[in-house]
């Protein structure tokens, strides 16, 4: 999440021309297809009311057309309907003046254009928000908003708990409920901006210009976006439409644990930043904090990472790394991670650990922080410390967990 320029120092010349799949990356189709298989068993319910009517949030605009042709109307109706529900943020058909009132009673009798009901609201002493989302089944995700000097980044969720266990992380011990539907991926940056009352879309969100307070998008919130890639993709396109919410791709930074099969789909299909929560250089130590490792080992998803298509000196891939007090954070391993990323455009942020309740991690020392930084800035490599926002309010890094879980706990 954070916005920190790489530093000057140490670029190098990488190649910035887009590569086809290679023969590593096509070997992964299979393993692909049974993850996304095992998606389906995570499906979200349907996005209808009780009362039969269909959510158009989270439609493709094919499938918006389609719903327009089987009321007997003309397709153009979607492109109209996708300017007021994305570009004006309005949710009451009675209100959208290019359409004719009785074509508005036809739409609200069918349709609605949902959000997610907001359980709660808190907002930090740094300005940090965070929300407790709630979808009709019940089911609760968090949200969060950090404001920085030059953009703010909304910081999303992709499932219900998280099916990977990461030591260092709370939302980890909330097991995988379910996924999130399209709608509800991109429901919680549309509610975030109704809090913000940034509607209609500002003309900022390009490459250059940032003329919005709700600037960025981080997935990088409860559950591992790859694991839910389908619906990921679908609200990432809608988010993307030059027609509606308009974010660029390099607006968008999509953090994953290391999902190998699915990384270089991502990267040919949606082409926006990529993160990657390493935390370890050494295979035996990320098998207890990131235990999806014991599956993808380092050297397969630094292969993956080194194919990611766009992957240049102008577009780095982000490293998570975070400072574990006697578990990571050595010299001897920040040596290590300088030569395991040597030959791949990158950026480290460290992230001083955020604690949370019952969990016996400590932060590394602020000294052991700035060595470890000064060792990857020598080797050419950016290596902000993120700064912990929202850790008042649970909101930082590592700390999200829907409040009914820890009531639950409690």
């Amino acid at each position: 999440m954070s916005g920190t320029a790489p530093h000057p120092q140490g670029h190098k010349a990488f190649p910035t021309a887009p590569r086809p799949l290679s023969p590593e990356a096509l070997l992964n189709e299979e393993e692909r297809g049974r993850i996304l298989a095992k998606s389906a068993l995570f499906a979200p319910p349907e996005a209808k009311l009780p009362d039969g009517r269909t959510d158009l949030v989270g439609l493709s605009r094919e499938e918006l057309a389609a719903e327009m042709v089987a009321m007997g109307e003309k397709p153009f109706r979607a492109k109209q309907l996708w300017h007021w529900i994305y570009h004006q943020g309005e949710r009451d058909f009675s209100r959208m003046s290019t359409i004719a009132k009785p074509f508005q009673q036809k739409l609200a009798e069918r349709f609605v254009i949902g959000r997610p009901e907001i359980g709660t609201e808190q907002t930090s002493n740094d300005g940090t928000r965070k929300w407790l989302f709630r979808f009709r089944d019940a089911q609760q995700v968090e949200t969060v908003y950090i404001p920085e000097d030059d953009r703010g980044s909304v910081c999303i969720s992709t499932q219900v708990g998280c099916t990977l266990s990461c030591s260092f992380c709370h939302t980890g011990t909330q097991k995988l409920v379910r996924n999130l539907g399209a709608a509800e991926i991109v429901g919680q940056f549309m509610a975030a901006r109704d809090s913000y009352g940034e509607w209609p879309t500002p003309k900022g969100g390009g490459e250059d210009d940032d003329g919005r307070r709700l600037s960025n998008i981080v997935v990088m919130g409860m559950g591992e976006p790859l694991y839910n890639y389908e619906a990921v993709r679908k609200a990432l396109t809608i988010v993307m439409d030059h027609e509606g919410i308009a974010l660029s791709r390099r607006r968008i930074t999509l953090s994953t644990s290391g999902v190998v099969p699915v990384m270089d789909i991502c990267g040919q299909e949606l082409g926006v930043n990529l993160a990657v929560s390493l935390h370890a250089v050494r295979n035996d130590l990320r098998d207890v904090l990131v235990p999806l490792n014991r599956k993808y080992p380092i050297e397969e998803l630094l292969a993956a990472c080194r194919r990611y298509p766009g992957v240049s000196n102008a577009r780095r891939i982000t490293f998570e790394y975070v400072m574990l007090r006697g578990v990571n954070d050595s010299a001897a391993e920040a040596r290590e991670l300088a030569r395991l990323l040597k030959d791949i455009p990158a950026k480290v942020n460290l992230i001083p650990f955020n604690p949370w309740p019952g969990n016996d991690y400590q932060t590394s020392k602020p000294e052991t922080i700035r060595e470890f930084s000064e060792i990857l800035l020598a080797a050419g490599i950016s290596s902000p410390v993120r700064r912990p926002r929202g850790r008042d309010i649970l909101a930082a890094c590592g700390q999200l967990k829907t409040a009914s879980e820890r009531e639950r706990r409690a």
